[in-house]
């Protein structure tokens, strides 16, 4: 269970479900094609019916719940729970932004490093684990997300990490979901009218050569054990505390 102050509710359990036929199954009566055909029709005008409803018309502007990108969530967002969790941004790091705007579509995204641990914080092995928070941001002004969102979440195939764990988070705008990995990657994605916004966590290990100027690439003297990714699962919380601000900074 993840909880956190601002928090009510527990995760439950998101699976995917599949709804196959039984080849083994014999058939009670042969229906007629026609019945069949007309069958086909019905249910795709209920399931058609039903995306109408969930989703809203195609051309219907989505509400967008006063999301606006006025400012660089990238360098506005302080980011204060991870920071108290793990370690504060780094403020000289680089975090360059990837903005663009249109009359459909507005998003950014970016990549803004944690503190390094200090030196007197290092094992001594000559690695360290360093932190990322990957931070996007899109607001579809003028198609409704909500079916996109949800494929998004259950994609698999190439570059999906299999072990990857999904997860429900209440109480979090209209539907949002964390999946974590062993791999040292949480990603919470939220989804509000037409806004949609991601921040994740990552974290990964560096040796650092203190005898060649501190550098990664260094050859002198032997490495010591590198460190196993460390589990995220305890900030789960800040990531979703630090999600709210982020909704907060955006909603005008």
């Amino acid at each position: 269970m993840i909880s956190e102050p601002e928090m009510v509710g527990e995760f439950g359990s998101a699976e995917a479900a599949e709804v196959m036929g039984d080849p083994d199954r014999e058939p009670v009566g042969r229906r007629k094609p026609w019945l069949w055909a007309v069958g086909g029709a019905v249910a795709a005008s209920v399931v058609w019916g039903v995306a109408l409803v969930a989703y809203g018309i195609g051309d219907r502007a989505p509400d967008m719940h006063g999301y606006q990108l006025d400012q660089d969530p990238c360098t506005s967002l302080r980011m204060r729970s991870i920071g108290t969790a793990i370690a504060p941004r780094e403020a000289t790091g680089p975090s360059e932004s990837q903005l663009s705007k249109h009359a459909a579509l507005d998003q950014v995204r970016c990549s803004v490093p944690l503190r390094s641990p200090a030196e007197d914080e290092r094992t001594g092995s000559g690695w360290t684990v360093e932190y990322t928070v990957g931070i996007t941001v899109e607001l579809h002004k003028k198609t409704d997300p909500g079916a996109e969102f949800e494929a998004r979440q259950w994609v698999s195939g190439p570059g999906a990490d299999p072990e990857a764990r999904l997860e429900t988070v209440p109480d979090l705008g209209d539907a949002a979901y964390l999946r974590t990995s062993d791999r040292g990657h949480a990603e919470l994605w939220v989804r509000e009218g037409g806004a949609v916004l991601s921040l994740s966590l990552s974290s990964f290990t560096q040796y650092v050569d203190e005898d060649h100027g501190g550098g990664s690439d260094g050859g002198g003297g032997e490495r010591g054990e590198e460190p196993d990714t460390p589990d995220l699962s305890p900030h789960h919380p800040a990531l979703i505390s630090d999600m709210r601000d982020l909704m907060s900074l955006l909603r005008q």
